[in-house]
């Protein structure tokens, strides 16, 4: 900060995991940095999307234990209860830790937080909503992150329609629910309800689930839910719907073109988010978005925009940025350090990892089998099923590792699918993004038992030394 307090090196608006990523690795090399967020630093991902719904996963992920122990097992167990009460206290306390943590960081390294939103004034300063001027002397950061799409007509209430922002904290425990959207949130939500005994029916408009995963994801996840009663329809579509007594009648025209009338004390919209640049003027500063919402980076290296000195990181970013709370952090990472002057390099979006956390997980990095033959690749693919070893068959639960790579050359993708594979793709996301081929990985050993051997296996079948090979 210099003498006048109204100017600083950096100006951050935002809070959520770019923009606090940003400002802390901003103050770490020596700048003054200011941080305007008008809800809570830790954003979506901390308060409404990331942790509270993955600690009400593993409370989901718990239940589910209880009931494997009692039929697969032997152990005379049963759920008597879910108290929500007890368990939505556990779920705060582990995000207002989480937010105390955060707030701790920033105070510590120096940042200054104004609990405010703000707006642009120009390519280097900015005006807070209650009426405070800043000017940034290196550059200015917008991270002000994404929300929920919604339907028109069919609006959220917080209690029978609801987004994923707020659908953990919608009272009570539903005992059905329609979830429209069969992406990473909407599949995570329809096993959460699941999981607690509901009646759940996931709607994808799609011909399979998570239809930016590989084919073969989608196949074993839906085969997954299924199994677990899960009632899902790709290809479909919401016609309409009400609100009526309490219940949300919905009509949805299936793959087949027939129509089907749904009730459920539920419905839950999880069909994307949408840019938040609302309240930003950002044609004061000089700059518009795209067709979509987004503002769309000059220098994808710097995450800088047509206007110097002002960057973007997180949800604000287009494609290939893929919206991910980790994806922002490399990029507030990336954005702090050029603003210090130190070098860096660009984020390699290829190699950052993709997880569905519902039962069962999906984790993926690099390309699919579709997009690297798109990509005029020489394609060779290998899949192990995680019952190939024999911790696979301790769990029980099926799943696979497939592996895509070049023709005699680098592996260009890993797709995992099955019980805690969200832990195992770090590995993968090393081996994409260090190119390294079949044979480099076959060469290391992996612990027996575990699940990772078969990620192990499917390197060594495909480099020709397996010993499981199908």
């Amino acid at each position: 900060m210099t003498n006048d307090d109204s100017t600083v090196d950096v100006i951050v608006i935002g809070g959520g995991t770019g923009g606090y990523s940003t400002a802390l690795r901003a103050s770490a090399l020596g700048l003054s940095v200011l941080l305007a967020e008008r809800d809570k630093v830790g954003g979506t991902c901390l308060h409404r999307g990331c942790i509270p719904s993955k600690a009400m996963l593993h409370a989901a992920e718990l239940v589910d234990g209880i009931a494997e122990a009692r039929e697969r097992w032997g152990v005379r167990a049963s759920v008597e209860s879910v108290d929500w009460a007890a368990l939505t206290a556990t779920r705060d306390d582990i995000v207002s830790r989480n937010h105390k943590g955060v707030e701790g960081h920033l105070e510590h390294a120096g940042v200054r937080v104004v609990c405010s939103g703000a707006r642009l004034t120009g390519p280097r300063s900015v005006r807070t909503d209650d009426g405070r001027e800043f000017t940034a002397v290196r550059g200015i950061v917008l991270a002000t992150g994404s929300r929920p799409r919604t339907l028109p007509g069919l609006e959220p209430d917080g209690r029978t329609v609801v987004t994923s922002d707020d659908a953990l904290f919608a009272p009570g425990l539903p005992a059905s629910v329609v979830v429209l959207g069969g992406g990473a949130i909407g599949v995570e939500y329809a096993s959460f309800h699941r999981s607690m005994g509901a009646e759940v029916t996931l709607v994808e408009a799609a011909d399979r689930l998570v239809p930016l995963e590989d084919a073969d994801v989608s196949r074993h996840l839906a085969r997954g839910l299924k199994k677990r009663g899960v009632d899902v329809q790709t290809g479909a579509r919401l016609e309409g719907a009400v609100v009526e007594g309490g219940v949300v009648r919905a009509a949805v025209r299936t793959a087949r073109g027939e129509l089907r009338e749904l009730t459920a004390e539920r419905l839950l919209v999880a069909v994307g988010r949408v840019p938040v640049t609302d309240g930003l003027d950002l044609a004061a500063a000089g700059l518009v978005t795209d067709g979509r919402g987004f503002v769309e980076p000059a220098d994808w290296s710097r995450l800088e925009t047509a206007v110097p000195g002002i960057h973007v990181v997180g949800d604000l970013l287009p494609p290939p940025s893929p919206g991910l709370a980790h994806a922002s952090f490399a990029e507030g990472l990336l954005v702090a350090e050029t603003l210090a002057g130190v070098s860096t390099v660009p984020v390699d979006y290829a190699a950052v990892p993709r997880v569905t956390y519902s039962a069962p997980q999906t984790a993926a990095v690099g390309l699919t089998e579709e997009q690297a033959r798109a990509s005029a690749y020489d394609v060779v693919v290998n899949s192990m099923p995680l019952t190939a070893v024999a911790k696979g068959m301790v769990h029980g639960q099926g799943g696979t590792v497939k592996v895509v790579a070049e023709r005699g050359g680098r592996v260009l993708g890993v797709h995992l699918v099955g019980p805690h594979v969200s832990e195992m793709i770090a590995e993968s996301q090393l081996i994409v993004g260090w190119d390294a081929e079949p044979g480099d990985v076959a060469r290391h050993v992996h612990a027996h038992p575990t699940l990772s051997e078969a990620v192990g296996e499917a390197f060594l079948t495909l480099s020709g030394r397996g010993l499981h090979q199908q």
